[in-house]
């Protein structure tokens, strides 16, 4: 099997939440799965994370440190920016079209057999293909340890099947909610079904109905938990040191991590991510403490400092004609306003041009209210995504926002409306959805 065709046979499948039947999400199914590949997610250690923003940075973040610190890394992440191979990675690589295409080959075999044997009632996901060709590839790898994000919730999610050294639980808010619930505590819920009987769970103190959830789940397994308060520098976002102008914004600042003094340097940018980033040296310390690798304060600085996460706040510096550009895969009312936050703290009153899609099941208006005030021009676009809300939605969506808006249909020529409009101090930002900065990066000729 050609890679194009594994991945035409993936997409085939739905792509990531498109017309996904509630039925789909049953962790039985990923057991059986699991069982007749020969259990490739017991050969390696692995560290969970679920949260509803920020678990792909600290995932990014927690790899970078343990790749540093000496170990065979995998780290499994979604969605993909532009490519299905910037999901599974080791080392930093992204696995190979041959290795994808003969890895789907040999699960879609299995997956095919157990639906004619009658052990499954339907073919896996797409979620379950990734994730299953995911863990084939660490196992068939043998790497060290494997970082994996879960795609939504938890409780029930694919990458659930792993028995964690550690669990790691990021910041909770109303995302998905037809999926997981239409409060913070039921969501709370499922992300805390990642937490093992006696194991060990790194958090932060966030929304007290979060906190309560969390803190019960722990006291009821009996697990351990902690936090990662520590590694959060107790200083105001506009403290933080930001290199301007420079391809990567940066904050800088002295931590103390495991009896040593280091400084803190990641491209990662805002007081948010700056959680992330605890929450990934609270999970290498953990990790460290049970055998693996050598996890030294060093090794987490150089790790954080090499950390690569493009979408997340990434600043395009002026170059052909084109003003600055951010790319930030904020896709939530939460994500919006640390946006917002982040813009604020690095540009201050530059004037801003949003070029916005997001997907028609997101809180459009919600982040439209938040993030278009702020703009002197908003476009609006759509990406190329069976979800994707229409420029006519999102102007419907915002009506009440009361900010300059335009539309156009497709995204790379919303980006030439956006440059044509920009004054030289302008700064363009494209937000909404991972599928529209992924979009972007394309048309940018920018690499994920």
């Amino acid at each position: 099997m050609s890679y194009e065709t594994a991945v035409s046979s993936m997409f085939a499948l739905g792509h990531e939440l498109a017309n996904t039947p509630s039925h789909k999400f049953d962790l039985e199914h990923m057991r059986v799965l699991m069982r007749a590949l020969d259990h490739p997610e017991t050969k390696f250690p692995s560290v969970l994370i679920a949260g509803t923003n920020g678990k792909g940075s600290t995932a990014a973040t927690l790899a970078s440190i343990l790749l540093a610190s000496g170990l065979k890394t995998g780290l499994y992440t979604s969605p993909h920016l532009i490519r299905l191979n910037e999901r599974i990675r080791i080392s930093g690589q992204q696995i190979s079209d041959d290795d994808f295409a003969r890895l789907h080959g040999a699960v879609d075999k299995v997956a095919g057999e157990l639906v004619d044997h009658q052990e499954l009632p339907w073919h896996p996901s797409f979620f379950e293909m990734m994730t299953a060709i995911a863990f084939a590839y660490f196992a068939r790898e043998r790497v060290d340890v494997a970082v994996l994000e879960v795609g939504m919730g938890g409780r029930l999610d694919a990458t659930n099947v792993v028995e964690p050294l550690v669990s790691v639980i990021t910041d909770i808010s109303l995302d998905h909610q037809k999926f997981l619930g239409d409060s913070v505590s039921e969501i709370a819920h499922e992300k805390a079904g990642i937490v093992r009987q006696c194991g060990i769970v790194v958090t932060l103190p966030q929304q007290p109905a979060a906190n309560d959830v969390i803190g019960n789940t722990i006291l009821e397994l009996d697990a351990t938990g902690v936090s990662a308060v520590q590694y959060v520098p107790p200083v105001s976002p506009a403290s933080a040191s930001y290199a301007v102008p420079t391809a990567k914004a940066q904050s800088r600042y002295p931590l103390e991590v495991m009896g040593k003094q280091i400084v803190v340097e990641t491209s990662l940018v805002g007081r948010h991510q700056l959680r992330n980033v605890a929450l990934a040296i609270a999970a290498a310390e953990q990790v460290g403490k049970k055998g693996l690798g050598g996890i030294t304060g060093e090794s987490i600085e150089r790790g954080i400092r090499e950390t690569t996460w493009p979408g997340r706040f990434q600043v395009v510096e002026p170059a052909q004609g084109w003003p600055e550009i951010v790319l930030d895969v904020a896709h939530n009312p939460a994500g919006a306003w640390a946006l917002r936050s982040a813009l604020s703290e690095r540009y201050g009153d530059r004037p801003l041009i949003f070029v916005f899609g997001a997907m028609r099941d997101k809180a459009i208006s919600e982040m439209a209210e938040i993030l278009f005030p702020t703009a002197e021009r908003v476009i609006v676009t759509r990406p190329r995504n069976p979800r994707s809300a229409s420029p006519e939605e999102i102007l419907h969506a915002a009506s009440r926002t009361g900010a300059e808006i335009q539309s156009v249909a497709d995204v790379a020529p919303a980006l030439e409306c956006a440059r044509e409009l920009a004054r030289q101090d302008t700064v363009i930002v494209v937000t909404g959805s991972i599928y529209l900065v992924g979009e972007a990066m394309q048309a940018l000729r920018l690499h994920a």
